[in-house]
C-alpha cells in the first residue's frame, strides 16, 4: 500500500492517488479483509461463529457493541467486502427517518437492477428514537437490508426489543 502519493495525479488500483493521499493515515490503513483485519479473534478467530457467516456469505442483521475505537466501524466495512455488498453508512446522530428511506429506495433499485444486497451501516444506532429504530423492521424482515449497527452503549437498554429480536449481538 502506498501511503504517500505524488501529486501528479497518477491512477492506482482504480483510486486516484490524489484523493488517497487526502485522506487520513487511519483511513488509508484500515483492513480491507478478514485476513488483515487484527484483533477481536473471539469474533472472527479461525472457526469463530461470525467468521464463519461472514466467509460462507450468509450473514444477518448484527449489532456491533463496544468501546470507541475498537473496530467496530472497520469490521462492518470489512463484512460488506467479504460478502460482496453494497455499503452505505448512516450517522445516527444526523441522519433520520428521511435519510433511511432514501437509503431503502437505493437498495430496491440496486437489488432489482443488479442483484446487490445492501449492509446499512448505522453508526451510533443507541441515539435512534423508537420510532427511528422501527422504521427498520420492515426493511430487515423483507431482507432487503441487512442492518449492522454500532453502539458504545448496552443495547438492551438502547434499543427497542423488536430490533433486539431481529439482530444478532457481538
Amino acid at each position: 500500500m502506498d501511503l504517500f502519493a505524488s501529486p501528479d495525479g497518477e491512477k492506482t488500483k482504480g483510486r486516484s492517488r490524489e484523493k488517497t493521499a487526502n485522506e487520513p493515515l487511519a483511513t488509508r490503513m484500515r483492513p480491507a479483509s478478514l485476513q488483515d483485519f487484527s484483533g477481536q479473534e473471539h469474533l472472527i478467530g479461525p472457526d469463530k461463529l461470525l467468521r464463519r457467516a461472514i466467509e460462507s456469505g450468509r450473514i444477518s442483521s448484527m449489532i456491533f457493541y463496544g468501546p470507541p475505537s475498537s473496530g467496530k466501524t472497520t469490521l462492518a466495512l470489512v463484512v460488506s467486502r467479504e460478502v460482496n455488498a453494497r455499503f452505505v453508512t448512516l450517522n445516527a446522530v444526523l441522519d433520520g427517518v428521511k435519510e433511511l428511506r432514501e437509503v431503502v429506495k437505493a437498495a430496491k433499485d440496486q437489488l432489482r437492477i443488479n442483484g446487490l444486497k445492501t449492509i446499512l451501516f448505522v453508526d451510533e444506532i443507541h441515539r435512534w428514537n423508537k420510532a427511528q429504530q422501527d422504521a427498520l423492521l420492515p426493511h430487515i424482515e423483507s431482507g432487503l437490508l441487512t442492518l449492522i449497527g454500532a453502539t458504545t452503549e448496552n443495547p438492551y437498554y438502547s434499543l427497542v426489543s423488536p430490533l433486539l429480536s431481529r439482530c444478532q449481538m457481538w
